[in-house]
């Protein structure tokens, strides 16, 4: 097997471990992933009109977001727990959509990357949506979560292309 494509958090007997970073150089590390709540179009004009009978959706969100990062490593198995320097939870709105994307920026100095951080940032601020606001609409979509992209570490530089 290729080093690319072995698989790091199993050893030489299949069994699973946290992988060791003790000998890895703390470099600055930086993961954007982003994901989108689909929505019917009364639920999307109570969120931005700030009219949700829970409060404020998107500030909420944020935070959980927030929150969600530098808590990664106690919801995902051998997940190194980092000391994050900046987290960033943005919202954007598509009224044609009828939509709302969240991008989670991450960065940190240290060993390992902080990808597993930004993933959880986004589905966790879009799944705070959906909790603040599924009284109205049970039928929001939570979609196209991905890492957009990373960039920092041995490996270097990642940016997502679509497919066809």
């Amino acid at each position: 097997m290729s080093s690319q494509t072995t698989l790091t958090h199993f050893d030489e007997r299949g069994q699973a471990h946290m992988v060791d970073v003790t000998t890895k150089e703390a470099t600055h590390r930086v993961a954007v992933a982003q994901g989108r709540i689909v929505m019917n179009s009364g639920t999307l004009s109570t969120i931005l009109q700030g009219s949700a009978k829970k409060g404020d959706v998107l500030g909420v969100a944020r935070i959980a977001g927030i929150m969600a990062t530098k808590k990664t490593s106690d919801l995902i198995p051998l997940c190194h727990p980092l000391a994050l320097t900046r987290v960033a939870i943005d919202f954007s709105s598509d009224e044609q959509q009828c939509s709302i994307e969240c991008r989670a920026t991450v960065e940190t100095v240290g060993p390992t990357g902080v990808e597993m951080e930004a993933l959880t940032g986004a589905l966790i601020a879009l799944t705070t949506i959906y909790d603040m606001c599924k009284a109205i609409d049970r039928a929001m979509i939570i979609t196209d979560v991905k890492l957009i992209e990373k960039h920092g570490g041995k490996s270097g530089s990642y940016r997502h292309s679509p497919g066809p």
